[in-house]
């Protein structure tokens, strides 16, 4: 086997979050009187960090505001989220399948560890992964490479021996910082196109083809 580590973005490469997202994004808007925003600008945010997404979302770059709105935004995220956020179909039958030929698997992502792991645990796949890395992990978030860096490091191998598995450029400009292979899935808003100038190994319609690359 060619990969004894996988390591997969989290929001449109394992899961569907689109409604827990969107829908706190709508409480949020509404009850601090922003206009309303439409769903394809709330979706295209999803790969960014809190701050930037909430930046764009606003339209403000008032430090105080963006706080404001993210406190408010976690409060409905708290209730909506991991019951909004579903596991693509073939997202565990895959890690399944890899983990049984004696890969490893972790998540790297721009979401926070503690939601992540919430949904992990709500849905009993916790012992899947050997970690979670979230953005409150690491000093700077994708494209920078800590946090497939910092997998490597507590995995103790070589960087030949990672995938980076991920629906978004911001995660193939990750992968290509830190020195390991791409895999794009397309389950997210970003086009195939658009990896194909890319570095990457594949580009996938769903996770089941990880089981054919070798």
């Amino acid at each position: 086997m060619k990969y004894s580590v996988y390591l997969f973005d989290f929001d449109y490469t394992l899961v569907d979050s689109e409604e827990g997202i969107v829908g706190c994004y709508h409480r949020t808007i509404n009850e601090l009187g922003y206009e309303k925003c439409s769903d394809d600008i709330l979706k295209s945010t999803i790969a960014l960090t809190m701050h930037d997404a909430v930046a764009k979302v606003t339209g403000s770059d008032d430090e105080a505001e963006i706080a404001r709105f993210i406190d408010c935004y976690r409060r409905y995220a708290d209730i909506y989220m991991t019951p909004g956020t579903t596991f693509y179909p073939d997202a565990i039958p895959t890690i399944r399948t890899l983990c049984s030929r004696g890969a490893k698997a972790a998540i790297i992502s721009t979401k926070t560890r503690h939601r992540i792991q919430e949904k992990l645990d709500a849905d009993g796949v916790s012992d899947l992964f050997e970690f979670v890395i979230g953005v409150d992990d690491v000093k700077s978030p994708k494209p920078a490479p800590d946090g497939i860096n910092l997998a490597a490091e507590r995995l103790l191998v070589p960087k030949s021996s990672i995938l980076y598995v991920g629906d978004n450029p911001v995660d193939a400009g990750a992968a290509k910082n830190a020195g390991v292979s791409f895999a794009a899935v397309t389950t997210g808003t970003t086009p195939r196109e658009t990896f194909m100038s890319m570095p990457h190994i594949a580009i996938m319609k769903n996770l089941l083809e990880l089981i054919d690359i070798r």
